[in-house]
């Protein structure tokens, strides 16, 4: 089975909102039934790999010792020695590593579904303990946020103190009930995104290589609407998902994060992952970007701000790409992204005009128009299109 895409998941969460409700009109908290119901539908989504589900759950039982070492070295006199931080992570951290590289060599070991963002959680409650930021660990509470099921599969990436904070909380009546109507309404219009609007964005996806004996002018219109029906296909699609899982989490108690917020409206690429997979963009720049920016400027390396900045960038970007997978359209879709980011911060701050005039309506529509196509350019080199098309020229 299949989350959301499927109709038995239909039938399976209808019946488990059904249960939430019951709670939730009661007043009681939603946690421990969140837990129940996710660990029955994943059950049901490794169905057909019952590997894979014993690697999942191997994988929370290794995040939690691994996350609890790390606490009681934390709470220790000793204090968290690098021995005991490298080990943490690398329990954290590995197995996606292990999966990502013999993929990429095509001898795919290890993985199963929701890996990479089992992955993200994992590492977030280990850094957030490291930081003295959870002092507690309850081993219930750790499971139902890894396993909870409504994002399981693709996010969105929710944070574990917020997501603790919901599953304990007694919501009034009405509240509950507003939660729900939201929700329902999520899964609705996600439903209708991801099995209307992105199917017919994919009809009008046909990548094709250039023929240079023909005339390039109608390839190259075909190759625009190509890129711009990818474009649409990857919006609706994943933002349709995002908003169903969103909606299913909400009817659960547990009040998501949004993913996507009218991306195509940005202005400029730092808005446009303001408002593109939020919850993973702003992952990696709390938990990558600053992290790194931190080390880099206590070491003075480079000695630069500006250049520091563009390393921090180019490096988050990159490992993005890297996340997606380890495959050339991903590798070069982060680093293309990297540049983009660190060349619109040098401007930001070295360019006079744009400092004066960012907010004025003709610059505001240039940069809009300018940032959009260069979007899609981006989606090219992640959806391979502009390999195929290039790749005509030595055919």
């Amino acid at each position: 089975m299949s989350f959301y895409s499927d109709p038995s998941f239909f039938f399976l969460l209808a019946a488990v909102v059904a249960g939430a409700v019951v709670l939730g009109l009661l007043e009681r908290p939603l946690g421990r039934y969140g837990l129940v119901v996710s660990l029955a539908m994943l059950v049901c989504l490794f169905s057909d790999d019952w590997s894979g589900l014993v690697l999942a759950l191997a994988s929370v039982a290794l995040g939690y010792v691994a996350t609890r070492l790390v606490l009681a070295r934390c709470s220790s006199e000793r204090g968290l020695t690098a021995p005991v931080r490298l080990l943490g992570l690398a329990a954290a951290i590995g197995p996606l590593v292990v999966y990502k590289v013999t993929t990429a060599a095509a001898a795919p070991l290890g993985g199963f579904i929701g890996i990479s963002y089992m992955t993200f959680k994992i590492t977030q409650v280990l850094l957030e303990v490291e930081d003295g930021l959870i002092t507690d660990l309850p081993f219930l509470d750790y499971v139902g946020f890894l396993v909870f099921f409504p994002v399981f599969t693709s996010g969105p990436i929710d944070r574990s103190r917020r997501f603790m904070a919901d599953a304990h909380k007694a919501r009034p009546r009405a509240e509950y009930l507003d939660l729900l109507g939201r929700g329902i309404v999520q899964l609705l219009v996600g439903a209708a995104m991801q099995m209307v609007l992105a199917t017919l964005a994919r009809q009008y996806y046909q990548p094709a290589a250039i023929d240079l004996t023909k005339d390039l002018g109608p390839q190259l219109q075909t190759a625009f609407v190509t890129a711009w029906a990818y474009a649409g296909f990857l919006y609706f699609d994943f933002a349709g998902y995002s908003l169903m899982a969103q909606g299913a989490s909400r009817a659960l108690g547990i009040d998501t994060p949004a993913n996507f917020r009218l991306p195509f409206l940005s202005c400029s690429m730092e808005e446009f992952w303001d408002r593109w997979h939020i919850t993973l963009s702003h992952w990696l720049r709390d938990y990558v970007f600053m992290r790194l920016e931190r080390s880099l400027t206590r070491h003075r390396i480079p000695r630069k701000r500006d250049t520091r900045a563009a390393v921090g960038l180019i490096a988050d970007m990159c490992l993005m790409g890297a996340w997606h997978g380890i495959a050339p359209q991903y590798l070069l879709y982060g680093l293309y992204h990297g540049l983009l980011l660190a060349g619109e911060t040098l401007m930001r701050r070295r360019w006079h005009f744009y400092k004066v005039h960012h907010a004025d309506l003709p610059v505001r529509v240039v940069c809009w128009f300018v940032t959009i196509n260069l979007v899609v350019i981006g989606f090219t080199l992640f959806s391979g299109q502009a390999f195929t098309f290039l790749g005509g020229i030595h055919g």
